[in-house]
């Protein structure tokens, strides 16, 4: 199963735009529904308007029904294992549990595969707000 989310993850990578840092990423979620759902990086002249592959992802999952990640791949071109960054990890906790697997890759496919307790061991979590 971890290749066949490799393979969707490859793909959206080679839809991200990336003109500025030319760093494409992909990423593809595997949701409770068992549907795959796809993202890549999307840039902006002004940096801090694009938006990172894992939102885009996650944005795609929420707007097709579901609401939990069973599992993710990420890659990106330029950087082997490349991890998400912080930002986006907790916002990948908040529609995973700690046990939800996160598949590392290579352009030869999954290389490591983490908990998301382990690629965020101290997420920002609370019963106060809301």
């Amino acid at each position: 199963m971890s290749h066949e989310l490799f393979e969707a993850a490859r793909d959206a990578m080679s839809k991200a735009h990336a003109p500025y840092s030319k760093f494409p990423v992909g990423v593809a979620i595997r949701a409770e529904d068992g549907k795959v759902y796809l993202g890549a990086n999307i840039e902006n002249l002004s940096f801090p308007q694009g938006w990172c592959a894992e939102p885009t992802a996650i944005g795609a999952m929420i707007m097709g029904g579901a609401k939990k990640i069973v599992e993710l791949a990420v890659i990106a071109e330029k950087l082997p294992l490349c991890t998400p960054c912080g930002g986006c990890r907790q916002k990948i906790s908040e529609f995973a549990s700690a046990d939800t697997r996160i598949h590392l890759c290579d352009d030869l496919g999954v290389q490591k595969t983490v908990t998301m307790a382990e690629l965020l061991p101290y997420a920002f979590e609370t019963d106060v707000i809301g």
